[in-house]
């Protein structure tokens, strides 16, 4: 048994990888291509990226690997009354792959983040880090899109926001990723959010 968890353990983190990795490149290509402008929504943005990951080659050789932009969560408990569907909860971006006959899904969830905006930084921690946390969102990564300013200062400023509700240990922390430049790990009690950072104002 316990080889069987360690085997699909090893396949959610090629996915993982794979996913990051198709993110990173749509990224790179969308730097290169000079097309994203900075007064974009974090949809305009994550609807471009994911325009590039659908033709980059990895995943066209990849049939089992789905991507749905605004992808919506189920909520069994809510009521079905008029208007429930445009209320539904929804993450940005959703990445589905099957292994024989099981489906396995990574979310991630776009926010778009200045330096100087304390709204757009306050929002990444109520409506990003939150949910997660809350489990409003399943497992997945939250990136961020910086339009302005610079990165470790945005960091610092989201960090400043959670000392300030008294969520020091939940601070973000740089570390090491052989495929993102700014990279970030976050702790919540048993969760680790991982924390993609994308800096546009290179454009």
């Amino acid at each position: 048994m316990t080889g069987n968890f360690k085997h699909i353990s090893k396949f959610k983190d090629r996915v993982e990888n794979k996913c990051i990795h198709l993110l990173v490149e749509a990224y790179n290509q969308s730097i290169r291509d000079k097309l994203i402008q900075l007064d974009w929504q974090e949809n305009d943005i994550t609807k471009q990226l994911s325009e590039y990951i659908e033709n980059n080659p990895i995943k066209t050789k990849s049939p089992f690997l789905i991507i749905e932009v605004e992808h919506n969560l189920p909520k069994v408990s809510a009521k079905k009354i008029k208007g429930f569907a445009s209320k539904s909860l929804r993450i940005d971006l959703c990445f589905k792959t099957l292994k024989s006959e099981k489906e396995y899904n990574i979310f991630f969830e776009a926010k778009n983040l200045k330096e100087k905006d304390y709204a757009l930084k306050r929002r990444y921690i109520d409506t990003g880090i939150d949910n997660f946390v809350t489990e409003k969102y399943p497992f997945g990564f939250l990136v961020g899109y910086l339009l302005e300013g610079t990165v470790s200062l945005t960091i610092e400023g989201i960090n400043n926001l959670l000392k300030k509700d008294n969520r020091e240990k939940e601070y973000l922390y740089s570390k090491n990723h052989k495929m993102v430049k700014y990279y970030y790990e976050s702790n919540h009690s048993e969760l680790c959010l991982k924390h993609l950072i994308f800096d546009f104002t290179v454009l």
